[in-house]
């Protein structure tokens, strides 16, 4: 029997317009690929991980001293901060959207019990964790979360940031101070803020433990970094109860980064083996962070969302979410029920935006690493140029014009 050898797999380049990963920036694609072989443990490779974590608590905006990354994507960090979650833990998990309802079931999976995992192994039904399924297209507000931990006085508390499934941006200042009078340790899924938003996570003394990702604000390759950072509170309740990880233990996975006991040493102890080229990308990145500011770049995305936002309202579509890295909206109602069909071709043409994976269908599209009028200009032809595919009326003069009007005066190219 012979077995055909494949051909070498070419994969073109996309325009990456939905909500992530984003489109990495050429810097940081240099820094990877020119990054001289080197093992885990080389000087050079050690230095630029201590460097990372510097530069992550100043991104951050945190004193916390264990502040660092995990190896993977957002779901890695993720599932580094839910370590510290035992079977039996009390827990309050807030769901808005796609992204929020997989973190809730996570919870779900670590605070259930053997006998919970015995009846539904996939989708164990944990007593001691209460989800609050807020509808689709709704934030989670400061009275929903105030009235959830009132009720039910968890240990921890679980909410997302910016769910990228709705689009829609919750309320991390209620959560915190919800969570500082009710005496729980606030969890916060940052996947699509940091790098975005221009936030201080020590400005939310209330939430205990953070999650992000390299993909989508800081526009790093997506198998690279995924940065966390943990207050003093999480580390002590995750010394009195341990965790059922060796490689997601947010105590061992700091200690590679130079982080034992608090402290920051001079080069991080073996944990698992890192990749001298992501090293390199994941610095790249977060340098280009903090060189361009977060405060000019948070400005840069709502003022470019704007222009997509007033687009796409022209063409007749409706804006339901908030988030100034993407948009969620409904075609036009002559259109409504082709979302997926819509999304597909432009998805053939190398225009990668996307549906939301939940019900009702809507379109996501985004702009993460598109900062300049002629990347969002091209988003807005090509989504003009799809909805006229499937027969909806688009005014591509007033388009023009629209682009025009807002890139040629008060928006820098």
């Amino acid at each position: 029997m012979t077995f055909q050898i494949f051909p070498p797999l070419e994969i073109p380049e996309t325009l990456a317009a939905g909500p992530g990963p984003g489109n990495t920036d050429v810097r940081v694609l240099k820094a990877f690929a020119g990054a001289g072989f080197a093992d885990h443990m080389q000087g050079d490779v050690l230095r630029g991980m201590i460097e990372c974590k510097h530069m992550l608590r100043k991104i951050w905006g945190t004193r916390n001293a264990y502040t660092f990354a995990v190896a993977g994507t957002g779901w890695s960090a993720l599932d580094t901060m839910f370590s510290a979650i035992m079977p039996g833990d009390k827990v309050v998990a807030f769901t808005n959207g796609t992204f929020s309802g997989i973190d809730a079931l996570t919870l779900r999976i670590k605070a259930a019990t053997p006998a919970e995992h015995a009846v539904r192994p996939l989708d164990p039904q944990a007593a001691s964790v209460t989800v609050v399924e807020v509808p689709h297209g709704q934030p989670v507000t400061a009275e929903l979360v105030e009235a959830a931990l009132a009720e039910h006085k968890p240990k921890w508390a679980f909410m997302a940031h910016w769910e990228t499934g709705s689009g829609r941006v919750n309320d991390l200042r209620g959560f915190s101070e919800a969570c500082e009078r009710h005496g729980a340790m606030g969890l916060i899924d940052a996947v699509s803020s940091l790098g975005v938003e221009d936030f201080a996570i020590d400005d939310y003394p209330g939430v205990a433990g953070w999650a992000s990702c390299p993909q989508k604000g800081l526009c790093c390759l997506p198998l690279t970094y995924a940065p966390v950072s943990f207050a003093d509170a999480y580390i002590e309740a995750l010394k009195s109860t341990g965790a059922y990880t060796y490689v997601h233990n947010p105590i061992f996975e700091a200690r590679h980064w130079g982080i034992v006991d608090g402290q920051d040493v001079e080069k991080g102890t073996y944990h698992r083996t890192h990749s001298g080229y992501a090293v390199a990308a994941f610095h790249e990145s977060l340098r280009l962070t903090l060189q361009e500011g977060l405060a000019k770049r948070s400005m840069s995305y709502r003022t470019h969302e704007k222009v997509l936002r007033d687009a796409v309202t022209e063409m007749g579509c409706e804006v339901t979410s908030d988030m100034p890295s993407l948009i969620v909206l409904n075609l036009p109602s002559a259109l409504s029920g082709r979302e997926m069909e819509l999304v597909q071709n432009c998805r053939a043409r190398g225009f990668g935006i996307w549906p939301t994976l939940s019900e009702p269908v809507q379109v996501r599209i985004g702009i993460l690493n598109q900062l300049n009028r002629e990347a969002v200009s091209r988003i807005v032809r090509l989504f003009a140029e799809a909805i006229r595919e499937l027969g909806g009326e688009v005014d591509q003069d007033a388009i023009e014009a629209l682009l025009e009007s807002r890139y040629g005066t008060s928006i820098a190219a």
